[in-house]
């Protein structure tokens, strides 16, 4: 069972790591909001739903535009800021941590890749039925000792309505053989600035190379190097984020890599812009 990892203050619910915040519900004090800052990784999984309005939402340091019947969503580990001109009058914040959703009956495959798309345009009548969803949420996490097995079966609805319309998004079905690729991008969490090879990793989850760039490619998208790559830049960004002073010899050793040369070539690469670009661009 995964530990919590949410902050004992914001759970609305005694059993339960959740949190919902809508225009006239469930916001933190000012004492609060300043405690935990205003930007930093999050330690939960965070969605944004917008019924009527526009909000902007940074993560990862790229700047998303939320608006009328579309959901934001971003995972655990991410780097969020706090909200730039919430500008809308009708919309539903939801917060939990693993622990909770280990606690559902069915795994959801849009939340395994978190370099995927992290925003959900939906049609009217889908985007009703998840407002409504939202509501109920709301009002059962008014009284902090409801029945968490009720608040969970919401919850499961919630985030099925929202898969669904994840792999609608993307024309495809959602994918088989979850387990290998949760296992993969578990491995990766846990190991990424040892920077393993792909043979020790499909030893250690007893796959063959050949079945795990299936997984990982079906899956991502994209294959099992091009996916830790990919998450080592984003890493990359988020200890730029945190430590603007950190120079690009100190990045790389941090990130596992022996040649800051190699690191500087491969993050131009990968971002288009070179680290010293990049920290430029923070500064504007």
């Amino acid at each position: 069972m995964p530990i919590s990892t949410f902050p004992a203050d914001l759970s609305q619910n005694t059993e339960l790591s959740i949190r919902i915040v809508s225009p006239e519900f469930g916001h933190v004090s000012p004492d609060s909001a300043a405690q935990h800052g205003v930007a930093g990784r999050l330690p939960y999984y965070f969605f944004l739903f917008v019924m009527k309005g526009s909000s902007k939402e940074v993560i990862d340091g790229d700047t998303i535009e939320v608006g009328e019947r579309e959901l934001f969503f971003a995972l655990p580990h991410q780097l969020r800021q706090l909200s730039m001109g919430f500008h809308t009058a009708d919309y539903y914040k939801l917060g939990f941590d693993d622990e909770c959703l280990s606690r559902l009956p069915r795994k959801f495959p849009f939340l395994l890749n978190p370099l995927s798309q992290q925003k959900i345009s939906f049609p009217s009548d889908a985007a009703l039925r998840l407002s409504n969803t939202f509501r109920i949420l709301s009002d059962l996490l008014r009284t902090a000792d409801n029945d968490p097995e009720l608040i969970l079966a919401y919850l499961n609805s919630l985030l099925t309505e929202i898969n669904a319309a994840y792999f609608v998004l993307d024309k495809k079905p959602a994918p088989q053989g979850l387990d290998q690729f949760v296992g993969f991008k578990l491995f990766v969490e846990d190991h990424l600035t040892d920077q393993p090879s792909i043979t020790e990793i499909a030893e250690k989850l007893a796959l063959s190379t050949d079945s795990l760039y299936r997984v990982v490619k079906e899956h991502s998208g994209v294959s099992p190097k091009e996916f830790i790559t990919d998450r080592l830049i984003v890493e990359a960004r988020r200890r730029m984020y945190n430590n603007r002073k950190t120079s690009v010899k100190e990045l790389a050793y941090e990130l596992g890599f022996n040649d800051p040369g190699y690191f500087s070539r491969l993050f131009k690469k990968v971002t288009g812009k070179t680290v010293a670009g990049f920290y430029q661009d923070l500064s504007l």
